[in-house]
């Protein structure tokens, strides 16, 4: 059972209607890409919050590469017919480009499917999914795939119905070598069938020049020689509001934060909305190489959570991680599913890449889907009416519990050669290499 010290916290945050409210607030925004005017009212709001509770926020500035987003075409040209036009949204760190070349169908964009479908000169079209039961390749390795393969250009398909084009960055915080699109998945299956002979036309107007983007950061609970980084990122894709990626992951993590300025901590713990995951993790890189990192014994990463109802754990490969998730669950009889796996995508990355042990928390689709089942995010749909006002109650208060708990305790460091070596075995290396996100000193 909790324990009688938390019980009142927990009653009270089960009827707490802020993770809603901030949301709502939040959501209201004009578009929050990185490095925007939207980007830096969100992180205003971020910060009242946390003056509100009395923790003093910093607001910590850092230079990044701004993308701004302009006027895109894609047109088809069957043989012998005339031209159509595919609604079509550019993918963030697009070049401008005006091209018009053959259509290929790359599938998943896997490295194989690639290579046996000679895209040199030509537009690349892959899905958004991967195989099932495969490693899941990123649009960034898809991409690079593709780019290296002698592609001029790349296709995104959404494998989600409804006439939704996705976006997503298609390189960690700088311009991609080929221009890239966003299709909706109705207007893949029409790129499908025209690539068996089909020329497209394709036209991105983008800019890319220097910006700034800034994390907001506090800290609460007793001074110690170590401490737990709480963090969510508050940025979003200007296509929609973004409430489930991430506004609702810095709800939960400011709802949490909230809870645990009334517990005892065995710690201290540092709370960051960090901006510019979208555009690459670029905060919490600059949180990473700002912080002394001896002192970080732990990472939780609120990307995903409050999205579906089932709170879902990733540990990537920290065994403290997975014992402190099924602590919580046991204790409160909620459950939260565990999945060890590492990956490079988020926010964690920074910290996991220098062997700090590292926690997200997603949350688990309806249709039994991981942590890569996107739906809405990254679309127009991402929108307010998508979310559940329990689940953000919920997974703050288990989000705080977890917290409480790594407080408590002083999990082992990742081994990073282990690391790298499972990843190795996952078949991530190609593709991290493709992205540009393997480690350098990896090598």
């Amino acid at each position: 059972m909790v324990s009688e010290d938390i019980d009142a916290a927990l009653g009270a945050a089960w009827h707490d209607d802020f993770p809603w409210d901030f949301l709502t607030r939040l959501c209201a925004l004009d578009d929050r890409l990185g490095g925007g005017p939207g980007e830096r009212r969100a992180g205003r709001l971020v910060a009242d919050e946390l003056d509100a509770l009395g923790l003093d926020p910093r607001i910590e500035p850092f230079g990044m590469r701004r993308w701004t987003r302009g006027r895109t075409e894609f047109a088809v040209h069957p043989p012998d017919a005339s031209g159509r036009e595919f609604e079509a949204v550019a993918l963030p760190y697009s070049p401008a480009a005006d091209l018009r070349a053959p259509l290929v169908d790359v599938g998943y964009g896997t490295p194989a499917e690639v290579e046996a479908a000679a895209v040199q000169g030509k537009i690349a079209v892959a899905s958004t999914d991967s195989p099932a039961g495969e490693r899941h390749t990123h649009r960034m390795e898809k991409l690079g795939h593709a780019a290296a393969a002698g592609a001029r250009g790349f296709v995104f398909h959404n494998h989600v119905r409804g006439q939704l084009p996705p976006t997503g960055a298609l390189q960690f915080g700088h311009e991609a070598p080929i221009p890239g699109v966003g299709v909706s998945h109705e207007t893949g299956a029409w790129l499908r069938e025209y690539a068996a002979g089909a020329e497209a036309g394709l036209r991105v107007d983008a800019t890319t020049d220097d910006g700034e983007s800034r994390n907001v950061v506090a800290e609460l609970g007793p001074e110690s020689d170590s401490e737990v980084l709480v963090m969510a990122h508050y940025d979003a894709h200007d296509v929609g509001e973004g409430a489930l990626d991430n506004g609702c992951g810095v709800a939960v993590a400011l709802a949490a934060t909230r809870l645990l300025t009334g517990l005892d901590l065995g710690s201290r713990v540092r709370v960051a909305a960090v901006g510019c995951e979208e555009l690459g993790l670029l905060g919490s890189a600059a949180l990473a190489d700002s912080l002394d990192l001896d002192r970080v014994k732990a990472v939780v990463n609120v990307d995903g959570a409050g999205r579906f109802r089932n709170l879902r754990a990733l540990t990537h490969t920290a065994e403290a991680m997975a014992d402190a998730a099924e602590r919580v669950a046991d204790d409160t009889g909620q459950p939260i599913e565990t999945a060890e796996g590492p990956h490079p995508y988020s926010d964690h990355w920074p910290f996991l890449r220098r062997g700090i042990p590292a926690l997200q928390l997603h949350s688990q689709a309806p249709d039994g889907g991981g942590e890569w089942d996107r739906g809405f995010t990254h679309t127009r749909a991402d929108t307010r009416d998508k979310v559940d006002p329990r689940n953000l109650r919920t997974h703050a208060m288990l989000a705080a519990l977890l917290v409480r708990d790594l407080t408590t305790t002083d999990p082992r460091p990742i081994d990073t050669d282990e690391l790298r070596e499972t990843l190795r075995e996952a078949g991530a290396e190609p593709g991290m290499r493709a992205a540009e996100v393997w480690p350098p000193d990896w090598d």
